[in-house]
C-alpha cells in the first residue's frame, strides 16, 4: 500500500529530494529520477547498486513459502515480539518505521497498537497480509528513502548480523538520520562473544545434526539463511562503541540464549515439521529420499508449513499448544537475561542535539 502519508516522508535516496506522482510512478523533483509504484509497495532502491548485496535477494532462500502468509507471534518470534513490545512500546501517536521488515509480519502484528508505520526491505518477499495493509517500500537500509527526523521510533530484528563492518556504519548513521532527536530504535542481533551457557547451544546443534543425519529432521533452509551472516560486532563494548559513534547510547539491554528455544523450536518441531513434510510429499520409500527428490522435498515442507499455518489460524488444541510453548520459552529471557552472552536485546535512544 502507499498511502499519502507514505508519500510525505518519502524522499528520493540519490539526492534527499521530495517525490510526486506521476501516473504508476513517484518522480524526484530534484534529479528527475522516476521509481516504481507496484500497487502495493514502492521501489526506492538506489539506482546504483552497492557491491556488497545480502543473499536475501535469492528465491531459494524463500522457498519454504514462509513468507507468504502471517501467522500469530509464536515461539522465539514470540518471545522476541514481545521484547519489542516491551522495549519499544509503539502506540497511538508513534511514527515507526520496520528497517529491514522481511515478510512484514511485525507490522502486521503491530497493527492493532495505533502507530503510524512504513516498512522496508532489500527484497520483495512480502506477505499477503502486509501488501494489502501496510505502507511498504523496497530499498537499501545504507541509504534510506525517507526525510531527516520522518520517525520517532524503529526497529532492526535480525539484521545487524547480516551486514559487514562498514555496512553496520552506515545503516546505524541512516537509522539516526531519519529519526527525531530522542527517538529510539530497538534492535535484535548479537555479538560474537558468548557467554559460557551458551555451550548448552552447541550441544542442541549436535543433536540436531545428528537427529538431520538420521533422517528425522531437515535444516536446511535454517542453514542457507545463516550463510548471509557476517557477525561485524565482537562483543558488548563493541557494540557500545559502533552506537556511540552513530550519535545512539544504549538505554536498555538485555541478553536471550535460547536454551528452552534450541530443544523446543529447533529439534522437536522440526522434528514434527519433517514427519508432515514427508508425509504430505508422499511415501518416501516410492519417491527416494530427500537428496534424490529435492523437488518433492521442498514442496512437501510448503505444503505442510502451509497447512499449519491454516491450522493454528483457526484456532483449537494446536493453536493453544503452540501459545503455551511461547509463555514456557520467556524462561530463555528470564533466567538468563542478565548473563552477558551473544544475542541481545537492547533499546537505543538518539542523543538529542546539545
Amino acid at each position: 500500500m502507499i498511502s499519502e502519508r507514505l508519500l510525505e516522508v518519502a524522499r528520493c535516496p540519490a539526492c534527499r529530494r521530495m517525490l510526486a506522482r506521476e501516473g504508476t510512478s513517484l518522480c524526484c523533483d530534484g534529479c528527475g529520477t522516476r521509481y516504481d509504484a507496484l500497487g502495493d509497495y514502492v521501489d526506492l532502491r538506489p539506482r546504483e547498486s552497492f557491491e556488497e548485496q545480502t543473499k536475501y535477494l535469492d528465491e531459494t532462500l524463500h522457498a519454504d513459502a514462509r513468507h507468504e502468509t502471517v501467522s500469530p507471534p509464536l515461539l522465539s518470534a514470540g518471545v522476541r515480539y514481545g521484547m519489542l513490545r516491551r522495549f519499544l512500546k509503539p502506540g497511538p501517536g508513534d511514527r515507526v518505521l520496520d528497517l529491514g521488515c522481511g515478510s512484514g509480519r511485525v507490522l502486521v502484528w503491530n497493527r492493532p497498537l495505533g502507530a503510524c508505520q512504513a516498512g522496508i526491505d532489500v527484497s520483495p518477499f512480502f506477505s499477503v497480509e502486509a501488501r494489502r495493509d501496510m505502507d511498504l517500500a523496497l530499498g537499501d537500509l545504507r541509504r534510506l528513502p525517507f526525510a531527516d527526523g520522518a520517525f520517532n521510533k524503529a526497529y532492526a530484528l535480525d539484521v545487524f548480523e547480516h551486514l559487514s563492518r562498514e555496512a553496520l556504519q552506515q545503516v546505524m548513521a541512516e537509522a539516526s538520520r531519519v529519526l527525531e532527536p530522542g527517538g529510539w530504535l530497538f534492535v535484535y542481533s548479537h555479538v560474537r562473544k558468548n557467554a559460557w551457557i551458551a555451550g548448552g547451544l552447541r550441544l542442541i546443534n549436535r543433536l540436531a545434526h545428528r537427529l538431520e543425519r538420521a533422517g528425522l529432521m531437515d535444516v536446511s533452509q535454517e542453514r542457507l539463511r545463516k550463510t548471509d551472516h557476517l557477525n561485524p560486532l565482537a562483543d558488548i563494548p563493541d557494540l557500545e562503541a559502533t552506537t556511540e559513534a552513530a550519535g545512539f547510547r544504549i538505554a536498555r539491554i538485555r541478553y536471550y540464549t535460547p536454551l528452552l528455544a534450541g530443544l523446543i523450536e529447533n529439534i522437536l518441531v522440526r522434528v514434527v515439521e519433517h514427519r508432515l513434510a514427508t508425509r504430505t510429499a508422499g511415501n518416501p520409500a516410492e519417491a527416494g529420499s530427500d537428496a534424490e527428490r529435492p523437488d518433492d522435498a521442498r514442496e512437501g515442507a510448503r505444503a505442510a508449513r502451509t497447512a499449519a499455518k491454516a491450522r493454528i489460524a483457526r484456532g483449537g488444541v494446536v493453536a493453544v499448544a503452540l501459545h503455551a510453548l511461547t509463555w514456557l520459552l520467556k524462561l530463555d529471557v528470564v533466567l538468563w537475561g542478565r548473563v552477558r552472552s551473544g544475542p541481545f536485546f537492547a533499546l537505543l535512544v538518539k542523543e538529542r542535539a546539545s
